[in-house]
């Protein structure tokens, strides 16, 4: 259609009449005059729009499935990220904790025995040299390490170091089958020498073949010359099993190593010896058995038991034993007729 003026006049018109039937169908409500048309409309029409629809809608749902979905990765990565780093701290307070009670118990061991130690961490198990036992832990020559020195933790005896470098050093672990220290016996100062087995537990070879030993007596180290490689005092684990005495030189017993080997992480070199050998003070305090409670019931004597009045019950005596009952005097009846 050209633009004429005719066509803006037409098209003016159309639009006031839109307008007034508009109007119209508003106040009319449900009585609308244009109630019909519009139905008629919709019946044909209707068909159209739901073609339509459906061929639009799983694309519209899509896009809304995308946003939405991106919408709710970005949320779920937040939380995720969120739950992460909640984990990373619990964990690495669980860890710290942990290891503050490692650390803890060993400056007790060290204190106890008077042992100088540089503290360490153990940061790889096993070394190039080919040992088992061994791990390797992040302090060498700068901080004062040198060959031979012994290295223990809160529980015990770990090893003693064999390779030094710059930062750090390679420890031969006490149950390694190439690794071997003088013991002492607690109490009886029975001397031997403990070797490692691995996993099972060291076997303790006794120089007095009759000594008297059973399962739960504990061990200490029995130093060497010089303090090297090992000092006195600290405490290697406890006899679990003796072997019987066949007679000879020497006694084998087998020892339960106070260290857990495949769980080291604080540790501790003694730099520096006791003045003085402390023997058995290193060890920890046996627990003492708990009290037995004893219930002792007294039986309550039959002629001490009273009723309840408090008095005590009449007892029946043998017959022989019966007190003698007085005899009654009997008074005979006098007459009335006769004068006394």
């Amino acid at each position: 259609m050209r633009d004429t003026r005719e066509s803006r006049l037409l098209l003016v018109l159309l639009i006031a009449i839109a307008f007034a039937l508009i109007t119209v169908d508003i106040r009319g409500g449900q009585e609308s005059p244009v109630d019909g048309a519009r139905q008629a409309a919709a019946a044909a029409f209707g068909p159209v729009e739901n073609g339509v629809a459906s061929a639009v809608d799983p694309i519209g749902n899509a896009i809304g499935a995308v946003r939405d979905s991106g919408e709710r990765h970005n949320r779920i990565a937040a939380l995720e990220q969120e739950n992460a780093a909640l984990k990373a701290r619990l964990g690495s307070d669980d860890r710290n904790r942990n290891r503050l009670r490692e650390l803890d118990a060993m400056l007790k061991t060290a204190g106890a025995g008077q042992y100088g130690i540089k503290g360490a961490e153990v940061i790889a198990i096993g070394a190039a040299q080919g040992f088992s036992w061994t791990v390797t832990i992040d302090v060498g020559a700068r901080d004062g390490i040198r060959r031979d020195m012994t290295v223990l933790n809160g529980s015990g005896l770990v090893g003693r170091v064999t390779t030094v470098g710059p930062s750090t050093s390679t420890v031969l672990l006490a149950n390694d089958p190439d690794f071997t220290v003088g013991t002492r016996m607690e109490k009886s100062d029975e001397l031997g020498f403990a070797t490692g087995q691995g996993d099972s537990p060291l076997l303790v070879q006794l120089l007095n073949g009759k000594a008297k030993v059973k399962p739960g007596d504990r061990l200490v180290t029995f130093g060497s010359q010089a303090d090297k490689p090992f000092v006195p005092g600290v405490p290697v684990g406890e006899v679990v099993r003796v072997d019987p005495s066949g007679g000879g030189l020497t006694r084998n017993i087998y020892v339960r190593p106070y260290v857990g080997f495949t769980k080291l992480d604080i540790v501790g070199v003694v730099v520096q010896a006791p003045r003085t050998d402390p023997r058995d003070m290193v060890l920890p305090q046996k627990p003492k058995p708990a009290p037995t409670v004893t219930v002792t019931v007294t039986p309550t004597p039959t002629g001490a038991a009273q009723d309840n009045d408090g008095q005590k019950p009449n007892q029946a005596l043998p017959q022989g034993d019966q007190p003698a009952q007085k005899p009654q005097e009997t008074q005979q009846p006098q007459d009335q007729g006769e004068t006394p």
